[in-house]
């Protein structure tokens, strides 16, 4: 690791442990009361979140299986592919963004025992373009949360905002001002754009994100040409369901949130992964924040909030910790009992496939 890394892994843990401290500073939480209220929980539920988890994981590498079938040969196995996806979310809790590059490596490892190994920047270029409906559906979620929460983000921000809106002023009002706003700044940047098209396709910085949205619209038409095509839509919605009950089966494991609602589950389920998206290790402190600020529009108290965020959070790197380390010792397993036949991914040619 150089320098570059260290410095960048130093913040992200400062960055991970001042966002809790914060957080938990704010709840006025002790960890004795914590700890007490998290060990008092019924686990039969945290056993189906559990079951729910394995399941995710699985579809998950379904998908990327159904991405790599037009690309590859020899199509990986379910097993490799699962223990892929497992082993980068571990690297991920390590590192932020190292999942990707550990994911490629490993499926690299575990099929290169078969003679056919999958180089390592294509399959690196389809775990890009699953990222990318991924997006997608957040951004559907993140439409259907603020549609079907509409009154409930209005009064929060009437609450939020307090004095400082004028006198007769409704939450209401100040989401549609703010629809309007960006409705008027959509409209003058489409005008900007419309006029001096010519001089700003001639800009560096204009060309760059051109061809970064020109990438992702490819990415996003890169389904027409899957196989099984049906397979790759059924796994995305049954990965963002299964995550979905997740943390929602998790509600009823807690007193104080087990009357939450299937409207609350899907708020903190966009609002988590929004949390998780942050460049903190696993999403510590970001993932705390967010959904412990949510969880006041439901009626919970900032305590309660906090022992929520921490609970479905400790779970769920919990599983990751568990599945991942069990996917390791199954790639030691595999190469001990291998022939050895691929050099390590980082000296090895073949791991990177060249287009002529």
């Amino acid at each position: 690791m150089n320098i570059k890394n260290i410095i960048k892994y130093v913040l992200s843990l400062s960055i991970a442990g001042g966002l809790l401290w914060f957080t938990f500073q704010q709840s006025h939480i002790d960890a004795a009361d914590l700890w007490r209220k998290i060990e008092s929980a019924d686990y039969r539920w945290v056993l189906v979140s559990a079951v729910l988890t394995i399941v995710a994981h699985w579809s998950r590498a379904e998908r990327w299986r159904t991405l790599l079938e037009p690309v590859v040969p020899v199509v990986p196995s379910s097993l490799d592919a699962t223990a892929s996806v497992l082993t980068g979310y571990l690297a991920n809790l390590a590192l932020p963004r190292a999942g990707e590059v550990a994911r490629c490596g490993t499926l690299y490892r575990l099929t290169g025992r078969t003679g056919t190994p999958v180089p390592v920047n294509v399959s690196f270029g389809t775990v890009v373009a699953e990222r990318l409906f991924d997006l997608l559906m957040l951004v559907i979620l993140l439409a259907m949360t603020f549609v079907l929460e509409f009154d409930r983000l209005s009064q929060f921000f009437t609450e939020f905002l307090g004095g400082k809106l004028p006198k007769g002023t409704s939450g209401t009002g100040v989401l549609l001002l703010a629809g309007v706003v960006v409705a008027g700044l959509g409209l003058l940047g489409w005008f900007l754009f419309t006029r001096y098209r010519t001089a700003l396709g001639q800009h560096p910085l204009y060309q760059k994100v051109a061809a970064f949205l020109n990438g992702l619209l490819a990415g996003l038409m890169s389904v027409r040409k899957l196989r099984r095509p049906g397979a790759f839509v059924f796994h995305t919605l049954l990965i963002w369901t299964m995550y979905y009950l997740m943390s929602y089966t998790l509600f009823f494991a807690l007193p104080a949130t087990a009357n939450l609602g299937p409207l609350a589950g899907l708020t903190i389920l966009v609002v988590g992964t929004l949390g998780m998206a942050a460049p903190t290790p696993g999403g510590i402190g970001s993932f705390h924040l967010l959904v412990g600020q949510v969880a006041l529009l439901y009626g919970l108290t900032s305590q309660d909030g906090q022992i929520l965020a921490t609970f479905i959070h400790g779970v769920s790197t919990l599983m990751i910790i568990l599945l991942g380390v069990a996917s390791i010792l199954y790639v030691l397993t595999r190469q001990s009992r291998s022939m050895a036949r691929t050099d390590d991914v980082l000296t090895d040619p073949n791991a990177i496939r060249l287009q002529k």
